[in-house]
């Protein structure tokens, strides 16, 4: 199998802190940049699984690129360059202590609330009626707390304002942005044939100016549905043909797994870990429309730590 990339432990100049994070290592260079090495982790439930997915950090990385790049005429983002496959380099900001959510259908943890009988989320009343899967009349924002460690947990957006999480001017300036943004990958996506179903997005602020942080329309931060076939799937009840990470979810799920105490990881073989690989650059290839060039996997690390070296040098 080939080599995957689960955890760095480099020492830059200038560098602060470095923050590992489930599936990416965030390394503080003097408060002006973050590096953002993206690894092979995987997560789910909010826990980490114990195999890498060799090729997942940069089909990551390169999609979050790409898509920041085609936004960024919507909002300013904190890409400064991507001087490797697996790394971006961009502005440190202070992130929100929110992540804007973002749902244009029923599914996921909205589907699994709607169908225990709760009719509102985060705030947003819900229409009575709907089946798994149903595009909602007008995209909903479903708000979560981004918790440092454990599960983010769902808030509305009045609770986000009282509590002075974010102010109401930032707030609605978020929100703005979280739907122009979505709008514009909604747009892209139908372009290949997919249909973006819901994601996240994160956003910072450095002198006083709102920046779009961090990944965006990834399959860990996002869900997609083929667009051939969505109808008659909705209509006869079956599960939609999608390229996202619930694929890994139900699997676990499956197993026995849902992240609960007591719980055991299943075993991760190595076709299941190949399998895995091979969706995520399925992934990359149709909501980018290039043909994905696997990266050297050999001495990972040493590329890495070159790469962002020299590129650090040149600052």
């Amino acid at each position: 199998m080939s080599e995957a990339l689960t955890r760095t432990d480099f020492n830059f100049p200038g560098q602060k802190s470095v923050y590992h994070g489930k599936v990416r290592d965030v390394y503080n260079i003097s408060n002006e940049y973050l590096v953002m090495v993206v690894s092979d982790r995987i997560s789910a439930f909010d826990v980490v699984l114990p195999k890498g997915i060799p090729y997942k950090g940069q089909v990551l990385n390169q999609i979050a690129a790409k898509f920041l790049d085609a936004t960024s005429d919507i909002v300013p983002n904190w890409k400064v360059a991507t001087p490797d496959p697996n790394v971006t380099v961009g502005l440190h900001c202070e992130p929100f202590k929110v992540e804007m959510v973002i749902r244009g259908y029923l599914t996921g943890h909205a589907w699994r609330e709607y169908r225990s009988g709760k009719r509102m989320l985060c705030g947003v009343a819900l229409p009575d009626g709907m089946v798994e899967n149903q595009k909602f009349p007008e995209p909903i924002i479903t708000p979560t707390t981004k918790a440092s460690e454990g599960h983010d947990e769902d808030i509305s957006r009045e609770e986000i304002i009282a509590q002075g999480i974010v102010s109401k001017d930032d707030y609605e300036a978020l929100e703005r942005y979280t739907r122009e943004v979505f709008r514009r990958g909604t747009v892209i996506a139908a372009e290949m044939g997919l249909i973006l179903v819901d994601t996240k997005y994160e956003f910072g602020k450095k002198d006083g100016k709102i920046y779009l942080i961090d990944e965006i329309h990834t399959p860990d931060s996002s869900r997609y549905f083929y667009a051939q076939g969505y109808e008659d799937r909705l209509a006869k009840g079956e599960g939609q043909k999608q390229l996202s990470k619930e694929f890994v979810r139900q699997w676990l799920i499956e197993n026995g797994f849902q992240g609960k105490e007591g719980q055991v990881i299943p075993e991760m073989d190595e076709a299941f870990v190949l399998s895995v690989s091979e969706r995520y650059i399925e992934l990359f290839e149709n909501i980018t429309g290039d043909k994905f060039v696997k990266s050297d996997l050999t001495n990972i690390q040493e590329r890495i730590e070159t790469n962002i070296q020299n590129f650090l040098n040149n600052l």
